[in-house]
């Protein structure tokens, strides 16, 4: 029997790796990527798997993928990834995050009557710094961001067109998504990635081995393993109660990046030198989900930061 086929758009990236890797045990998958921070290391070889390169902000990449293949569902993930370039360069971010969401849902659409599920990415950036906690999905919306901004304007553009021409979707808002092949030397790391490059390398006796922490520390984040971010987005794409449909992905568990500190230190054995600065523009202090609204799907938490911790180091 033929296999159904999936798109993963930044199927090539860290997230996107880990996603391919998991729906290749059911699906054929096509990769569209441009390779800019993603990378060919984090795919598989499988006969069921095909890599396009290609841009979502070229419309013409997008058409010719949908030209060539009928999908059974979509998972957009391709995206500039991050809060600091998007106030650096805010234009490009927006034709990269904003316009190319557009482009896949206008070719989406014209397969809507196959398409089981577009699945977006999103972020809890879009709550931006409105100080109710936990973030639910019903909380106040306020980006204080170029990123947050685009990431909620195509959270509305996915849920329009599933209401409009019924290409049935769903966003999913990440919150600090971390786990192995994260790249600590990029730009758009999370600070999970950098800690583990910084202790690994302490391990290794590396003198110059320090962690710059901005702030003093108490930031407060919601810290989820990609293996159950992996799980949370294909429980949304198979499952018809999520159509129109916003979900936070979290781990539903709060800690201070002192905290995570103290607990690698526990973890491997190692003291890590620490640097303080002052806090970044456009970072927020504290951070954490509900999630109780997709675990009525039936998601379930299967990594704590502690064993989570342990798989990635």
């Amino acid at each position: 029997m033929k296999k159904e086929t999936v798109l993963v758009t930044g199927g090539a990236g860290f997230i996107g790796g880990h996603l391919v890797e998991k729906l290749l045990q059911k699906y054929h998958v096509v990769v569209l990527d441009n390779l800019s921070t993603g990378t060919m290391m984090n795919l598989p070889e499988s006969p069921h798997l095909d890599f396009v390169f290609g841009d979502v902000s070229q419309e013409e990449d997008v058409a010719q993928v949908f030209a060539t293949y009928t999908f059974t569902y979509i998972f957009h993930l391709a995206a500039v990834a991050s809060v600091a370039a998007s106030i650096e360069n805010p234009v490009e971010t927006h034709h990269i995050n904003m316009n190319g969401t557009i482009y896949l849902l206008h070719a989406a659409q014209q397969q809507a009557g196959n398409i089981q599920k577009f699945v977006f990415a999103s972020s809890a950036a879009v709550y931006g710094s409105e100080p109710t906690l936990p973030k639910k999905e019903s909380s106040i919306i306020a980006p204080i961001t170029p990123y947050g901004i685009d990431k909620w304007a195509s959270e509305s553009y996915v849920i329009t067109y599933s209401q409009l021409f019924g290409l049935k979707s769903s966003a999913a808002r990440f919150f600090n998504v971390y786990g192995p092949r994260q790249n600590p030397t990029s730009p758009y790391s999370g600070v999970l990635s950098i800690l583990t490059d910084c202790f690994q390398r302490v391990k290794a006796g590396d003198e110059t081995a320090n962690f710059t922490l901005y702030g003093d520390g108490s930031q407060v984040r919601d810290f989820v393993y990609v293996g159950d971010v992996v799980n949370a987005l294909i429980l949304l794409a198979e499952s018809e109660e999520s159509t129109s449909e916003v979900y936070n992905i979290a781990s539903n568990q709060r800690h201070t990046l002192l905290e995570v500190i103290g607990m690698y230190e526990t973890i491997t054995g190692e003291k890590l030198p620490l640097t303080y600065q002052t806090a970044r523009a456009g970072d927020i202090q504290k951070s954490y989900a509900d999630i109780e609204k997709i675990k009525e799907l039936g998601f379930v938490v299967e990594d704590s930061l502690e064993t989570g911790l342990r798989k990635y180091y």
